[in-house]
């Protein structure tokens, strides 16, 4: 049984690796964390296209039978060119998101947060809209350095919250649109009250997932391997804030990157 590979700028992709393992714990998983390079969303789409086909080669090459794009920012520029370049199944986080707000709006007034990247592509807000909800869309990119610096639950945050927030329409649902943002769902309830639900991706990410490979029976729990392209120490130490990191991290230069056999 190969492996399933996932990917993100940083830790924040984390979010999505721990929603497929609780969906399929059987399975060996291959993460990388590009925290040479971290952030995506303030850099061009260009730039991050060509991030996303290096470690999308880079898994492939590794053995890994489908990718998971675990970074809204590279879903939104980069998805559409790695279908077509790779043959094996890739998935993205956006359009799990959309699913998932979908699922939980009871008005069609939905609103999305993310980094620059993701909300100045409109990924999110044509979809939606293209399902007919009325959206209000919100860069926040201020929200990832909060949850890396471990202050996702803090007075600052709180604030920066209410700065970002604070002008909304009437919505009902929010897309947590950046794989960070979960770990400040907590303190957004809080902001935002209870009449408005948050809804993020990687649960519905990790069920189309499973929908294609299921959980093959497996012996024991599967194995996980992180590749990170900046420091490993770092990497686990922030990796701590999301939930920690289980297996094996390898220290990946971003050279072999840029070196690494894409399919064609």
């Amino acid at each position: 049984m190969k492996a399933i590979g996932v990917f993100d700028s940083g830790v924040g992709g984390l979010t999505v690796l721990k929603a497929l393992r609780r969906a399929m714990p059987g399975r060996d998983f291959l993460y990388l964390g590009d925290t040479a390079r971290v952030p995506y969303g303030r850099k061009p789409a260009a730039m991050v296209r060509e991030f996303a086909r290096e470690i999308t080669g880079f898994l492939a090459d590794r053995g890994a039978e489908a990718v998971v794009v675990a970074c809204n920012t590279a879903t939104a520029v980069a998805l559409p060119d790695l279908k077509r370049e790779f043959s094996l199944p890739i998935w993205g986080v956006i359009d799990p998101g959309v699913e998932a707000a979908a699922r939980a709006t009871r008005s069609g007034h939905v609103g999305v947060i993310g980094t620059k990247g993701t909300i100045r592509s409109e990924a999110y807000q044509k979809r939606l809209e293209a399902r007919g909800m009325q959206v209000w869309a919100q860069a926040c990119p201020l929200f990832v350095y909060l949850v890396e610096e471990d202050l996702a639950d803090s007075p600052e945050a709180e604030l920066l919250a209410r700065h970002y927030l604070d002008n909304r329409p009437p919505i009902d649902t929010l897309i947590l649109g950046c794989t960070h943002y979960p770990v400040l769902a907590p303190m957004l309830s809080r902001v935002l009250g209870p009449d408005i639900q948050l809804v993020e991706s990687a649960s519905v990410a990790a069920e189309s997932v499973r929908g294609m490979f299921g959980d093959e029976p497996a012996p024991g729990p599967g194995r996980i391997t992180h590749f990170v392209t900046g420091d490993p120490i770092a990497y686990e130490h922030t990796a701590a804030v999301i939930g920690g990191v289980d297996g094996e991290i390898i220290a990946l230069p971003v050279s072999e990157l840029r070196s690494a056999p894409v399919e064609k």
